[in-house]
This record gives structure tokens, C-alpha cells and sequence, in this order.
């Protein structure tokens, strides 16, 4: 029993194996998506810039659709329903993305993954917070195991999809994300038993005829104190903490704009510029493996405070995760500069037809910068193309342009190199180096401790500050600057112009800014959210 006669009841626990699958079949998905796009052989051989931009616009809708879904939730449907319908929706558009060569078939299954994530991400959230008492103080540690429920479902989706990718190609591991879909929903409605008490959507009250049901809200409410932190919240008029929120909303778009780079450019440094064997694909695990091994110390830590009475509040945790997130992109930055990423970065496809010309894919827009004309049509020898390709298939075409090497270096396909215009239609290019992966590790080891105090605060507060009856609205506004972050996620866009050394400071920056904001804001915020 922990302190006051509380303990996490059983149903978190159910939440918590449930949200790990179905984020097991989301980031199995994820962690292909761009490459999937890029890949000639396999995928559409589609430029960075266009895969980076439907990512965003696939991200924006991923986590603006839970608003609609939470609010279905809270008016008709129930958390349960939603959640199952969602994890229908979710499982369908996997399998059809396992269909290869099907351009329309593959937008309309992303369609479908954003109308089920709709259904199913703001719901089990808003579960979770109502398995509790209001102003409980295991609240924040509920979310904390939640969130690394998620974590471990994300952790082992990178690690499957690579071993599957590899052996059996994307589209077939893709299909492993509609398995684990089908894993969530049976544990989900297999024990459904002890999640009756958050399903709350339609004014639901303990049957006080199932001993289950009792003996549940017994776990989670009985022998509990008068709560002055839930008093103090309740005194706060409505529309001055659904405005604290919508402050707190806006400030973390920045975060999810930086963090959400994860499946789209930071996949590409690790696919192109790190020093392994393997491919971009497993540093999706890297992320959620910090994550799993952070949790539980910081769970433990901010209980050790809270017990001397010196936790700090929840928008300050999240102003600390705000300066670790800018850390963190600064160690990305020196490791640009570790690699020489100091002018644009373009991918060696092919050796020209004279001594010291050389094909390089550039983008559209560095092209024009650079006065280059009308791009060539050559074909596609890096070892991973050829390697897909079955016995007697020619290498695809694709388009790229001629560039001239000042460099006394000789360049193989599949390698990079920084540019620099000379004149026009030419360009100059340099070696770079690919850099250890260490520079990934930690930069994701310190972004992790700063997500752990921004994305799983930030769902414990919707769900203490919310009022009861929009707590399913609220919980999809804080998806919906999720959302809005998502999309920003496509100045990804200047990977391919920038030099990346530019576009991680830049992202850096930009965290810092938002985070010292945060700071300056910690007052009016403690005083419009009393008790978190």
C-alpha cells in the first residue's frame, strides 16, 4: 500500500501491455517509412524532400485526429469502444501497406492509420488518468510506467523490423505491425475486467454488483484523506486552467517539431553519416531504450523528493526537459562538425563518364541555388540498390545531377561528400566522414531524460487540470500541438540545403528558446495550475 492507503490498481497495468503493442505496430511502421519512400528498389524512389514532407503531414495528422477521437469518446462512444474501433482501423491500414507497388493503396492505408490513432491514442491516455483519485500523487508515477509501456513496445519494433526488412523486404515488415496490433486488442478485451472503472465516458459508476468491479475501486480509492491539492484545483475557475493548458500546449509544439525528427532526418543520419553495420532503422530503438532504462530511477527519484516535500512542479520538469532537449541537438551539432557537415551533404550515386566527374543526388532546391540544369537520367548502382534487386533486373533509373570533383579523393557509390557551388553547373565536392555512433547514443540518451519530463508531465497534467467532463477534449488538444510540432517536422526539408552542423543549431536553438520562455512563465502557470 503506498502513502494515504493508495496503489496502483491492476488496470494500469492492462493499459500498460495494451499501449506497448499497439506503439510496438506504430514504430515498426515508422521507423521504415522514410527510408521505405526513398528506396528505389523496394519503395518509390521518391527525393528526401518529398518523403521527409509526407512524413510531416502524415505525423500532423497522426496527432490531430485524437482531438475528434476524444471528443467521440467524452459524448457517445465510451473509451473502450473508441479504443477498440481505433485498433480496427490501425490493423488495416498495416496489412495493406504490406502490399508492394501500389501508390494509391499506400496513401489510403496511412489514411486509415491516422483515423485509427485518432480513435485509439487520446483514449487509453485519459483511461489511465482516470483509473485514479483526483489530485493523487501517484498520478505522475502512473504515467511514468504508461510511458514505458510505450517505450518498450517502441524499443522492440526497430529491432523486429530490421531483423524482417532485411531478410524478407519492407512491405512483409510491415505486416508485423498489423500482428502487433492484433496482440493489443486480445489483451485489451482479455482483461477488460479491470479497466471498467476508466471507462467513464458515459457517467459510469461502479456496479455494485460485480465483486470485480468493487474490489477495483476499492484498490484505487478506499481509506484516502481529504486531498487539499484537488480542493485547491477545484477553486481555480475552468477557463483559467483550460488557458494554462493551451499555454503549455503552444510551448511544446517546439519540442515535438525537434523530437519527431527522430523518424525522418535523424533516421537519415544514421542510414548515411554513422559508422555501423546496420542500417538507419535500428536507431528508432535507440530512443525508447533510454527511455525503459530512465523511467523507473526518475519515478524513483521525484518520489524521494516528493516525500521531503521538494518535488518540483510539473510545468518546471518540463522547462528542464526543454534545456535538455536543446543539449541535446547541440551534441548533434559537433558531431556535424566532427564529420566536416559543414556545407550541404549529397549521396555519391554514380561515377560520370570523365576522369573525376561524378553523379550526385541533389535536391531540386540546391539545384536551383546552384544554377544546375535539367537533371540526368542514371542509373542506380549503390550497393544496397543492386543488393534488392532480383537475378537479371536492371538497376532502376533515377534522376541526379553531374558534379565536378576538385577532390584528390576518389568516390564510391553509396558514399557522401559537402558541396560548394564553383560556377554554373558545376560544384565542388569534398569527403566526409561517417562519425561514431556514440555522438547518436548520447545525444538520445540526454533528448530521453528531457522527454521523460515533458511528454508523459504533460498527459499527467491534462489529465489534473482538465475539468472532468473534457478531460477527453483536452487530452486530444494536447495531441493536436503534437500535431501541429508533426508538421513543422518538414523543416526537414533543409537537410538537403543546409549543412546539417546549420540545421542542428538551428534546432537547438530553438529549444533553448522555448525553454527559457518556460522559465519565465513558472509563476502564472503555478498559480492557474495549483498543486502540480
Amino acid at each position: 500500500m503506498k502513502p494515504g492507503g493508495e496503489k496502483h490498481p491492476k488496470g494500469l497495468f492492462v493499459l500498460f501491455a495494451t499501449e506497448m503493442w499497439e506503439r510496438f505496430g506504430f514504430y515498426t511502421m515508422l521507423a521504415m517509412l522514410v527510408l521505405y519512400m526513398r528506396d528505389a528498389a523496394q519503395g518509390f524512389g521518391w527525393t528526401t524532400e518529398k518523403a521527409t514532407g509526407i512524413y510531416s503531414w502524415y505525423q500532423a495528422f497522426v496527432y490531430a485526429t485524437p482531438l475528434i477521437g476524444g471528443w467521440l469518446a467524452d459524448r457517445y462512444l465510451g473509451y473502450r469502444n473508441a479504443i477498440t474501433i481505433g485498433g480496427l482501423f490501425f490493423m488495416a491500414g498495416y496489412f495493406m501497406l504490406a502490399v508492394p507497388d501500389n501508390v494509391p493503396l499506400f496513401f489510403f492505408a496511412l489514411v486509415l492509420l491516422v483515423i485509427g490513432n485518432g480513435f485509439f491514442k487520446p483514449n487509453v491516455s485519459s483511461m489511465v488518468g482516470n483509473l485514479y483519485r483526483e489530485g493523487s500523487h501517484l498520478k505522475d508515477r502512473a504515467y511514468l510506467i504508461f510511458y514505458m509501456g510505450i517505450n518498450i513496445g517502441a524499443f522492440i519494433a526497430p529491432l523486429v523490423a530490421e531483423y524482417v526488412q532485411t531478410r524478407a523486404g519492407f512491405n512483409p515488415a510491415f505486416a508485423v505491425s498489423g500482428i502487433g496490433m492484433i496482440l493489443c486488442l486480445g489483451i485489451f478485451w482479455g482483461f477488460r475486467k479491470y479497466t471498467k472503472l476508466a471507462d467513464r465516458a458515459h457517467g459510469d459508476f461502479v456496479n455494485t454488483s460485480d465483486p470485480d468491479e468493487q474490489a477495483e475501486a476499492v484498490a484505487v480509492t478506499a481509506d484516502l484523506p481529504p486531498n487539499p491539492r484537488r480542493d485547491a484545483m477545484a477553486a481555480v475557475p475552468e477557463r483559467k486552467r483550460i488557458a494554462a493548458l493551451i499555454v503549455v500546449f503552444l510551448i511544446v509544439i517546439v519540442f515535438w517539431m525537434i523530437f519527431h525528427q527522430n523518424g525522418s532526418t535523424l533516421t537519415l543520419w544514421a542510414d548515411d553519416h554513422t559508422d555501423w553495420q546496420v542500417s538507419g532503422i535500428i536507431s528508432n530503438a535507440i530512443n525508447p531504450f533510454w527511455i525503459i532504462t530512465l523511467s523507473l530511477p526518475l519515478a524513483w527519484f521525484w518520489g524521494w523528493l516528493d516525500r521531503r516535500g521538494r518535488e518540483p512542479s510539473t510545468p518546471l520538469k518540463m522547462a528542464f526537459g526543454m534545456t535538455l532537449t536543446g543539449l541535446s541537438l547541440l551534441l548533434l551539432y559537433f558531431a556535424a562538425l566532427a564529420g566536416g557537415y559543414t556545407k550541404p551533404a549529397v549521396e555519391v550515386v554514380a561515377a560520370g563518364e570523365t576522369p573525376g566527374s561524378y553523379y550526385v543526388r541533389v535536391s531540386e532546391k540546391l539545384a536551383r541555388q546552384h544554377g544546375l540544369g535539367a537533371p540526368a537520367e542514371v542509373e542506380d548502382r549503390r550497393p544496397d540498390t543492386l543488393a534488392g534487386l532480383k537475378p537479371g533486373e536492371p538497376p532502376p533509373v533515377i534522376s541526379a545531377w553531374a558534379a565536378v570533383s576538385t577532390a584528390a579523393a576518389d568516390f564510391r557509390p553509396a558514399d557522401f561528400a559537402a558541396i560548394e557551388g564553383t560556377e554554373a553547373g558545376t560544384l565542388s565536392i569534398t569527403p566526409v566522414a561517417r562519425v561514431s555512433p556514440m555522438w547518436l547514443i548520447l545525444a538520445y540518451c540526454v533528448i530521453s531524460l528531457g522527454e521523460l519530463m515533458l511528454s508523459p508531465m504533460g498527459l499527467a497534467l491534462v489529465s489534473k487540470v482538465a475539468p472532468a467532463r473534457m478531460r477527453g477534449l483536452m487530452m486530444g488538444g494536447w495531441f493536436l500541438a503534437t500535431a501541429i510540432g508533426n508538421k513543422l517536422t518538414a523543416i526537414g526539408a533543409l537537410w538537403d540545403i543546409w549543412s546539417h552542423s546549420q540545421f542542428f543549431l538551428l534546432l537547438s536553438l530553438m529549444a533553448f528558446g522555448m525553454a527559457i520562455v518556460l522559465f519565465l512563465l513558472i509563476r502564472p502557470l503555478k498559480r492557474a495550475m495549483p498543486g502540480v
